[in-house]
């Protein structure tokens, strides 16, 4: 014991010993539901486009516009209860330990459990793609995020469900809200033109990784009881989704404004939003009647 300090004892303790607050709540008493759930999504991920080679894609306009409405009101739900239940608390922003909120550290856990459900949830998102035959949006980015999510929130309800776990949570429900609410409406066609806020969700994203990252450092330089390892994971975490938010940023946005630029310098039918030029398309169209009745 004289090379194993206490704290290091309570360290062990913690690791295998979940926090009694949520015990017997669902889907987090053991971990093989989740683990379950995780596989059989990466084998859809897998078997599914293959599955729909040769199929014509799916609509799923009236699903979507469904689905994705329910998220946007989940999310909002999520960032509303969040914030009042921080506020209630008086969580310092600095550093907030688990269990010295009250009342409303239980807020914060219910809601913080949906927040963990909704990643469940969301792996309809990829189902969708698949449906649809929208196959280049399921990148390593999106299957990454969406594996890892329910996985990483499943041990943070069992292990850190409130204190300082709030500030992501919070910001990427709010991030979420807009999200699914630009999804919803671009599910139905004649909104498309008016949805211009997709370039920036994207911008979202990563200044929510950025402030998390600034937010979770701040434990590290000002400590309290919240524990160490959960913050430097996070940090980690965000790192990575940075690195590859940004990738997909600029092959998604920086790619797509340059080859604009140069199909506007050839001369070439300019395109925007997936729809071509209407009138260039009628040029065209008046062009093959003419040559057809010569």
């Amino acid at each position: 014991f004289e090379f194993f300090p206490v704290q290091n004892l309570s360290i062990c303790m913690f690791l295998f010993v979940s926090d009694p607050r949520v015990k017997g709540w669902l889907l987090l008493e053991n971990y093989t539901p989740t683990f379950i759930f995780s596989v059989l999504y990466l084998l859809i991920v897998w078997l599914g486009p293959k599955y729909m080679r040769n199929k014509q894609p799916f609509s799923c306009r009236g699903i979507l516009v469904v689905y994705n409405l329910g998220l946007t009101l989940l999310s909002l739900y999520m960032f509303y209860e969040l914030l009042t239940g921080v506020l209630e608390g008086g969580y310092n922003f600095f550093c907030q330990d688990t269990h010295s909120g009250g009342e409303a550290d239980m807020k914060i856990i219910r809601v913080l459990w949906w927040y963990y459900f909704s990643k469940l949830i969301e792996f309809m998102d990829t189902f969708f793609f698949i449906l649809r035959k929208n196959n280049h949006q399921i990148t390593v980015l999106h299957v990454y995020h969406h594996a890892t999510m329910l996985n990483i929130w499943w041990f943070v309800m069992n292990w850190v469900p409130c204190g300082h776990s709030y500030f992501g949570a919070t910001l990427n429900s709010f991030i979420h809200v807009l999200m699914y609410s630009y999804y919803g409406l671009s599910a139905v066609p004649a909104m498309r033109p008016y949805l211009w806020w997709k370039k920036y969700i994207t911008q979202g994203q990563l200044i929510q990784f950025v402030l998390t990252i600034f937010q979770t450092s701040c434990g590290v330089v000002w400590p309290c009881a919240f524990p160490q390892g959960w913050l430097y994971f996070q940090i980690s975490y965000m790192i990575s989704l940075i690195i590859l938010f940004t990738n997909f940023y600029i092959q998604t946005y920086n790619k797509k404004a340059s080859s604009r630029r140069k199909e506007y310098q050839n001369g070439s039918t300019a395109t925007a939003n997936g729809y071509t030029n209407s009138f260039s398309s009628l040029e065209n169209n008046v062009k093959q009647r003419k040559q057809r009745k010569d």
